[in-house]
């Protein structure tokens, strides 16, 4: 009987969407796309090349930067393949276990994109709070396991979800919203009972993305206390400017996903492109601002990013 399921389930296949209405002007839509996902690997590849081989940057906030920068080339190519072969080829079949495979990184990135975020709002806090401290609180072995400890959480709540999809009865062809996988889009393809999966998920996103955003928040607000009993203020105004390519990357992540949230739950059936797209911006538009806003307010970096390409 398990050996009949298996069959059934290695035959099932998931049809992946572009944008609906647009199908005549997919070729031309990839081309924006193929330029950003570009623009994306470069620029991430190129932040961590300057971090990795300039020994002046071997600091907590760099460090931190290059863990978003390999959190976002992940994320980049895990979508690529197949946005581009949909937009550019027409290629929108994906069988059952590829689709799971996929959505397990593009959610598992996702949490650990958000744990990042958490982490260099925490380097802010302690580079304001208690700068002479800085560099003896924050040492690399400590880095080191925070950074571990938070990617495994992220891929430990998404764990489960390709195993409880796996259990579910599909039909042969189902077609998605989305040019990649997500779970919220697969599991509307699910006939039966998934009160199981919409409650794990309504807790997990409760347990990373609002846990992460609070944390973020509060580490503002400390921040911004902290700032405002500066006197001096030139000094309250540089020790802000530290802080503006975070709270860029942290508007470009969860606004979005905020975005997504609220429509997932409230929205209706003409807020449907809204979501389609959305979902292409909280995935497509982080990795490829984010290497932008860090190079043009890091000085260093935007002098090592110059001297490379004048090499």
């Amino acid at each position: 009987m398990s050996a009949v399921n298996d069959t059934k389930s290695n035959s099932i296949v998931f049809l992946l969407t572009g944008i609906p209405g647009l199908k005549d002007v997919h070729l031309w839509i990839s081309i924006p796309f193929f330029l950003m996902y570009i623009i994306s690997v470069v620029g991430n590849s190129v932040i961590l090349f300057i971090i990795k081989t300039d020994p002046s940057l071997h600091e907590p906030m760099y460090i931190f930067l290059s863990m978003l920068s390999i959190t976002d080339l992940g994320l980049s190519i895990a979508t690529m393949l197949t946005t581009l072969g949909t937009f550019l080829f027409n290629s929108r079949e994906i069988s059952l276990d590829a689709c799971f495979t996929q959505l397990f990184f593009i959610h598992s990135l996702s949490k650990i994109e958000s744990s990042m975020l958490l982490l260099m709002a925490f380097d802010r806090f302690i580079a304001i709070r208690n700068p002479l401290r800085y560099t003896s609180i924050l040492t690399l072995p400590r880095i080191a396991k925070m950074g571990l400890v938070l990617v495994l959480r992220g891929m430990a709540v998404i764990l489960p979800h390709p195993f409880l999809l796996k259990q579910f009865q599909y039909c042969r062809a189902n077609v998605l919203s989305h040019s990649y996988c997500l779970h919220q889009d697969v599991m509307k393809r699910v006939g039966s009972d998934i009160r199981v999966n919409y409650i794990y998920g309504l807790f997990l996103t409760f347990f990373t993305v609002g846990l992460d955003s609070l944390l973020i928040f509060l580490s503002y607000v400390m921040i911004l206390k902290t700032v405002l009993s500066i006197t001096s203020h030139r000094e309250c105004l540089r020790a802000l400017n530290t802080c503006i390519s975070l709270l860029c990357a942290v508007l470009l992540f969860y606004t979005p996903e905020i975005g997504l949230a609220v429509i997932h739950r409230f929205g209706n059936s003409s807020s449907h492109l809204l979501q389609i797209l959305l979902g292409y911006v909280s995935l497509l538009v982080p990795p490829l601002i984010n290497p932008i806003v860090y190079s043009v307010k890091s000085k260093h970096l935007r002098a090592r990013r110059i001297r490379v390409f004048v090499k």
